[in-house]
């Protein structure tokens, strides 16, 4: 039975959530259920496209796995998310039906349905699990947040980069995401820029 269906104040669970129909999308964040419809804009999707590209080409033969939405991360019997983007570098953690356990990295792109979420619960979900590192992804203003896991645990302040930078992930050492392509972003020719 769909959570639509069950009384709002009930605690859902993974147990819950595997019962559900597979063709509904529905995320559990401290119990509480959250329906990821509609479906994405086609520029939040180019975008994940783009950054699922780049991590896939980047880590081909490293040992670490990028996977995108939709795919159940289980981070505790009460959240279950599906992260835009994530990647996985401990093989023990990829079940045949889903992650178990927090992600090396997580990249969420906003929507205009989900971006408090992601901002807020998700945050707190994903430094709560240990996730080390979480971009948060704007399409409209073309900018990308980093929280980095520091070692008391929790989220320092965001380093911003720009459409025009590129961005050195911390986990994945080596390996940095042009946003540029990501963004499909180019400069304003000159005789714009001296108007």
């Amino acid at each position: 039975m769909p959570p639509s269906a069950l009384p709002r104040d009930h605690r859902y669970t993974w147990t819950e959530y595997r019962t559900w129909p597979d063709d509904e999308r529905w995320e559990i964040i401290d119990g509480v259920a959250y329906n990821l419809s509609p479906a994405p804009s086609t520029r939040h999707q180019a975008i994940v496209g783009n950054l699922f590209a780049s991590l896939h080409r980047h880590l081909a033969g490293k040992g670490c796995r990028p996977l995108m939405a939709p795919t159940d991360v289980r981070l505790s019997e009460t959240d279950v998310v599906q992260p835009d983007i994530l990647v996985v570098c401990d093989p023990a953690r990829i079940t045949a039906s889903h992650i178990e356990g927090a992600p090396d990295l997580v990249i969420e792109v906003l929507s205009p349905g989900t971006s408090t979420k992601d901002l807020r619960e998700k945050k707190w979900l994903y430094q709560r699990a240990g996730v080390r590192e979480y971009w948060v992804v704007d399409p409209l203003e073309l900018y990308v947040q980093r929280f980095l896991l520091t070692r008391d645990g929790r989220y320092g302040e965001p380093e911003i980069f720009g459409p025009q930078e590129a961005v050195p992930l911390v986990v994945l050492d080596g390996l940095t995401v042009d946003l540029r392509e990501v963004f499909e972003w180019s400069p304003p020719d000159a005789e714009t820029r001296s108007l």
